[in-house]
């Protein structure tokens, strides 16, 4: 008898130590899927090169500009015809890339000392070269502290989530006959007022390929509740 429950305990033993291991590996294996899963999401730290905007005989391809008008549509409009577009449809403004070929994530592109030059026009090519608007040419800069509302602001970052792209770009500033507009997302701060939408976009790890849109309101100045929409698009370089 006591042979038999001596076996018995042993196989018991054995049987809850099977059961323990298959929960041990249970939770192994849930643990590597939840740091499989985490470990998709990549912060894209490097240049975001910029493909010049195109003209098509309705809108434009490639990387432009848009500025909705106060209570307008985001997808419909009212637009604003820029006089100085070369496009057939003067609502889109195509972009080029600057100096420094586009948009730095990871650090910031500050605007030069001065920031304008004659006439107003801005003197930030480090990203975008310098497009006429209105006679007078915007540039575009990422700052420490933004130029318009005297706040401190992080450097660009984009994250890709299997080829997801979002982000912060509450830095990206542009400015324009002597004056500046916060045109990021989030606004400094965190703040989204209407027409301001989040960062988001599409990534292709194999060739690199990207693209990233967003809106932002102007607050404050001759384009107070004007909202630009923004399209960058281009090949992506890791720093």
């Amino acid at each position: 008898m006591v042979l038999f429950t001596l076996r018995f305990s042993r196989g018991s033993a054995a049987r809850a130590v099977l059961g323990v291991a298959c929960l041990l590996s249970l939770a192994a294996c849930s643990s590597t899927g939840s740091s499989a899963s985490s470990s998709s999401v990549t912060d894209l730290t490097g240049l975001f090169k910029l493909t010049p905007g195109v003209c098509g005989t309705s809108s434009a391809s490639g990387s432009y500009f848009r500025m909705v008008q106060p209570d307008g549509s985001l997808t419909s409009g009212p637009f604003v015809a820029n006089g100085d577009s070369t496009c057939v449809n003067k609502t889109w403004t195509t972009l080029s890339p600057g100096t420094q070929g586009g948009l730095f994530t990871g650090q910031y592109q500050p605007q030069p000392q001065p920031p304008f030059g004659a006439g107003g026009n801005s003197a930030a090519a480090r990203i975008i070269q310098p497009q006429s608007f209105f006679a007078v040419d915007f540039g575009v800069s990422t700052n420490p502290i933004d130029p318009q509302t005297k706040a401190a602001v992080a450097a660009p970052h984009i994250t890709d989530d299997a080829g997801r792209l979002t982000g912060n770009l509450s830095a990206f500033a542009v400015s324009w006959n002597g004056q500046f507009f916060n045109q990021g997302s989030p606004k400094p701060g965190g703040a989204t007022p209407a027409g301001t939408t989040p960062v988001q976009g599409t990534y292709d790890q194999s060739t690199h390929a990207y693209t990233l849109t967003w809106s932002s309101r102007i607050v404050g100045g001759p384009f107070n509740n004007f909202v630009g929409t923004w399209h960058l698009q281009g090949t992506f370089q890791p720093s």
